[in-house]
C-alpha cells in the first residue's frame, strides 16, 4: 500500500483516527503474533544489559540532567555548532519547516547534477517527507537499512522507531525481495529462501551496487556535538559507515534537539541508547564525522537544522521534555497498546507512546490546529506508566499525554463528554437540583440500560453502568436523623469540645488528646522531637 506523506511529514495522509485504525489493527491474528515475538525479544535483551549496571539510575538521571541543561540554553549551542561545522569545511542551512528543509535538500542535490541519492535510515527525512518530495522533483531516493528497504520494496509504511518493518515476518519478506528488487536494481537470486542469512545476503547484493555507484547521500544523525561541530550516527548494519564515507557530497538533516554540548555528555548517551533500543553494550557501528577532511570522505558537506514545530514544544514546560527523546523506541517495547495495535495505527512515522506526545505537538495542538488523527492520539494510551519505567532519559509520558488531553477538550474535542460535564456541573452546584435529579434516577432506575447509548457505547464494552440505588445517600440521612432515636448528639457524654469550635449536628468531636510523658515539647518552635 502506497500512501503519501503530507507537506507537514507528521502523519500520513488517509489514515483513520487511532480508535479506528486500532479496532481493525487488533483484529490482526499475525500482526499481534509478529509484535509480540518482535518486542518481547528486544525488550529481554534490553533488562539483561541494564542489569549489568549499577549505576543506571545515575546514567539515566545524568542524561536527563544534560538534556534539560541542553534544551534551556538550545539557542546558544546551536550557534556554536553553526560556527564549528563552518570552521570545519562544511556549510549550515537553517530550516524553519519541512517544506524548507525539503526545498533546500532538492536544491542541493540538483547543483550535483544527480537525480540518485542513498539513504542511511533517519526519522526526520521521514518525518518531513523527504523522498517523497525528492521524487516529485525527479530525483529517487535509495533506503540502505534493511528494515527501510523492506518498507520501502514493499511501497509500505514504517511501524517502528527502531525496526520499521517490525510487522512483517521472513516468509513476507522474502516475497517482496523476490517481487520488487529487480525493479530498483540488483534482483534478487534465483531460489531465495526465507532464511533470515540468505535474505540479508540477497539485501547485501541488492545494496553493494548502489554503494559503489552514488555520488550523493543523505544522512540523519542520533547526536551533534557543538564543540567541535561533529555528527554521529550509531547503527548495527554498516550501511551507515558505507553512505557517510563513499560519496562525494553528503547532506545531513537533523533536529535541533539532537545537540549535546561536549564530548562529555556524548559519552553518557552512547551508553544509554545502545542497551535501550538494540539490547546491545555498544552499537556495532558509531560514525562520527567533522565537516571536510581533503581526500578522505565526502568533499562537500551540508547540515540542515530543522525546527518543524521543536521551538513550539520547547516553549511547553511540560510538553518540552519529550524533546529529551533519543530515539531508542524502549517505550514501543513495552506498552501494552502498541504491542497489540502494531505502529501504522497511529498514522505517524512516530508511532507508540513517544509519537502520542510528539506529533500531536509538532503539528500544534496547543494552538489547535490538529486534525481529528492526531487529537486522538493522546488518547491512545493506558497510562499505565510502563513507557516512564524505561525510557532512558525519563520522559514523563503519562504526564504529558494528561497535559496533552486537556488541551483536546480545551481546543473543543470531544464534544459529548464536555456537555456530559457541563450538565454534571449544573447539577452538582446546587444541592437542590442534586436531590431531585437523585430522586427521578431512583424512581426511574428499571429504565437505565447496562449498556450507554450513542457515543458512550464504547466505555461499556468492558464495564456496566453502575446500579443506581433505591435510595439516595441524603434521602437515607433525613430519614435516618429524624427517626424514633431523634437526632445524634453534638457530642458524646464525657467528651469534651475543642474550645471555640461548635460541632456540627450529628458530628461527634473528638475527645482531648494529651501528649505521652515520652514526647517532650520544644515550646520555641512547637514541633515534637
Amino acid at each position: 500500500m502506497s500512501k503519501a506523506v503530507p507537506p507537514t511529514g507528521a502523519t500520513f495522509v488517509g489514515m483513520p483516527p487511532f480508535p479506528r485504525a486500532a479496532r481493525a489493527a487488533v483484529g490482526d491474528a499475525q500482526l499481534r503474533h509478529n509484535l509480540r515475538k518482535a518486542t518481547h525479544t528486544i525488550r529481554d535483551k534490553r533488562a539483561l544489559v541494564v542489569e549489568e549496571l549499577d549505576d543506571w539510575a545515575e546514567l539515566r538521571a545524568a542524561g536527563v540532567a544534560i538534556k534539560d541543561r541542553t534544551l534551556r540554553r538550545l539557542d546558544e549551542h546551536l550557534l556554536a555548532v553553526e560556527a564549528a561545522v563552518t570552521a570545519a569545511g562544511g556549510t549550515v542551512h537553517w530550516a524553519a519547516d519541512a517544506a524548507e528543509a525539503n526545498r533546500i535538500v532538492a536544491d542541493l542535490v540538483k547543483a550535483t547534477g544527480d537525480t540518485e541519492v542513498v539513504k542511511v535510515k533517519s526519522m526526520v527525512t521521514q518525518e518531513i517527507g523527504l523522498n517523497e518530495a525528492l521524487a516529485a522533483e525527479g530525483i529517487r531516493a535509495y533506503e540502505t537499512d534493511l528494515a527501510e528497504l523492506i518498507v520501502q520494496l514493499g511501497e509500505d509504511l514504517p511501524s517502528h522507531i527502531l525496526v520499521p518493518a517490525i510487522h512483517r515476518n521472513r516468509a513476507e519478506i522474502r516475497e517482496i525481495f523476490v517481487r520488487e528488487m529487480g525493479e530498483w536494481g540488483v534482483p534478487a537470486p534465483p531460489g531465495l529462501t526465507d532464511d533470515p542469512a540468505a535474505l540479508a545476503e540477497a539485501a547485501r547484493r541488492h545494496l553493494r551496487e548502489r554503494f559503489l555507484s552514488a555520488r550523493v547521500a543523505v544522512s540523519g544523525a542520533n547526536f551533534v556535538v557543538a564543540e567541535t561541530g561533529t555528527l554521529v550516527v550509531v547503527e548495527s548494519e554498516g550501511n551507515g559507515r558505507m553512505c557517510l564515507t563513499l560519496p562525494d557530497t553528503l547532506i545531513s538533516v537533523v533536529g535541533i534537539e539532537k545537540v549535546v554540548p561536549t564530548w562529555a555528555d556524548l559519552e553518557v548517551f552512547l551508553q544509554l541508547l545502545p542497551r535501550s533500543s538494540t539490547g546491545e553494550r555498544m552499537n556495532p557501528y558509531t560514525s562520527m564525522w567533522t565537516g571536510v577532511t581533503p581526500g578522505d570522505g565526502p568533499q562537500d558537506f551540508h547540515l540542515v537544522l530543522l525546527d518543524n514545530g521543536r521551538t513550539d514544544v520547547l516553549a511547553d514546560r511540560t510538553g518540552r521534555q519529550a524533546l529529551r527523546c533519543i530515539r531508542c523506541s524502549a517505550c514501543l517495547n513495552v506498552c501494552p497498546v502498541y504491542e497489540r495495535t502494531g505502529g501504522h495505527a497511529y498514522g505517524s512515522v512516530y508511532p507508540g507512546p513517544i509519537g502520542a506526545i510528539l506529533v500531536p505537538q509538532l503539528r500544534g495542538i496547543a494552538k489547535h490546529r490538529v486534525d481529528e488523527q492526531t487529537a486522538s492520539l493522546p488518547y491512545a494510551s493506558s497510562l499505565c506508566g510502563a513507557c516512564y519505567e524505561v525510557c532512558p532519559v525519563a520522559i514523563d509520558i503519562p504526564e504529558v499525554l494528561v497535559h496533552l488531553r486537556e488541551q483536546v477538550v480545551e481546543g473543543g474535542g470531544h464534544r459529548a463528554e464536555r456537555a456530559a460535564m457541563r450538565a454534571a456541573e449544573w447539577v452538582l452546584d446546587d444541592p437542590g437540583r442534586l436531590r431531585r435529579v437523585q430522586r427521578a434516577a431512583s424512581r426511574s432506575r428499571g429504565l437505565i440500560p447496562k449498556r450507554a447509548p450513542g457515543p458512550g457505547a464504547a466505555w461499556t464494552d468492558s464495564r456496566s453502568i453502575p446500579a443506581v440505588p433505591a435510595e439516595s445517600f441524603r434521602d437515607w440521612w433525613v430519614r435516618e436523623r429524624s427517626g424514633p432515636a431523634g437526632p445524634v448528639p453534638s457530642s458524646a457524654p464525657g467528651v469534651e469540645a475543642i474550645p471555640g469550635v461548635e460541632a456540627a449536628p450529628g458530628v461527634e468531636v473528638a475527645p482531648s488528646v494529651e501528649l505521652a510523658p515520652s514526647v517532650e515539647v520544644d515550646e520555641s518552635e512547637g514541633e515534637g522531637r
